[in-house]
């Protein structure tokens, strides 16, 4: 069973983009430097302002980000999947966690102290280089979510959200697409800066329009196509 465990904990590393680009014994050393972290559903990797000791890549599992905004309403940040990094700011020198980890389903994730971090860096600066490049992209990501809120209706909202969702853990089911991990609409709320109300009316209306079928926390996407039409708001 270890061995299967240490072949598909290689295999997630040789396709993250921190590691991208190692070769087997760079990649046989950074997971021999790693602490390996289970959690199941409920169970949390770290808390908001807890101080930031290690960084996690997803190996198995699905993984809720959240925050707690200054007015003490919580917000769903992201969702991270296999392959996947979270808690990265001891990577950049913070020193505290600016948002909750919460596993979803049962989870295990490989971990990286930050002085092993720096020794990593400092033996493999491809890592550095890519630990920049994706800095960027997080940056990109929290600029384009700024301006959907700023700009785009809720609905286009929330079906935006559940178009990458979709994209990143959808299974094809005879219904339609499954999300594949539990959502609540309370999730999809937080997620898309809104309320549990707004969110329920508008599910409520896609389902008797057919885009959708939803359950206790469960969301299959039926008519996938309108959906995206949705998101890019193309109907009228």
């Amino acid at each position: 069973m270890r061995v299967l465990e240490r072949n598909s904990e290689r295999q997630v590393l040789r396709v993250a983009p921190l590691f991208q680009g190692l070769n087997e014994e760079a990649l046989e050393n950074c997971i021999a430097l790693a602490l390996r972290v289970e959690k199941t559903p409920g169970e949390m990797f770290f808390q908001q302002g807890d101080q930031a000791r290690r960084f996690f890549l997803l190996c198995r599992g699905r993984v809720k980000v959240t925050q707690i905004t200054p007015e003490g309403h919580q917000v769903v940040a992201r969702y991270a999947g296999q392959g996947q990094m979270f808690g990265c700011v001891p990577m950049y020198g913070g020193k505290e966690y600016p948002a909750t980890a919460t596993a979803v389903t049962r989870s295990t994730a490989l971990a990286w102290d930050r002085p092993t971090t720096d020794r990593l860096m400092e033996q493999y600066p491809r890592v550095a280089i890519s630990a920049l490049q994706l800095l960027g992209d997080e940056l990109a990501e929290v600029r384009l979510r700024y301006q959907e809120l700023a700009t785009e209706r809720v609905e286009q909202r929330v079906a935006r959200a559940l178009v990458r969702l979709v994209r990143q853990a959808g299974k094809k089911v005879d219904a339609g697409v499954l999300i594949e991990f539990p959502l609540s609409r309370q999730d999809l709320a937080e997620l898309t800066g809104t309320t549990l109300y707004t969110v329920s009316r508008i599910l409520s209306s896609w389902e008797e329009q057919g885009v959708i079928q939803s359950g206790r926390r469960r969301i299959v996407i039926r008519t996938p196509h309108r959906l995206v039409s949705l998101a890019e708001d193309l109907l009228p």
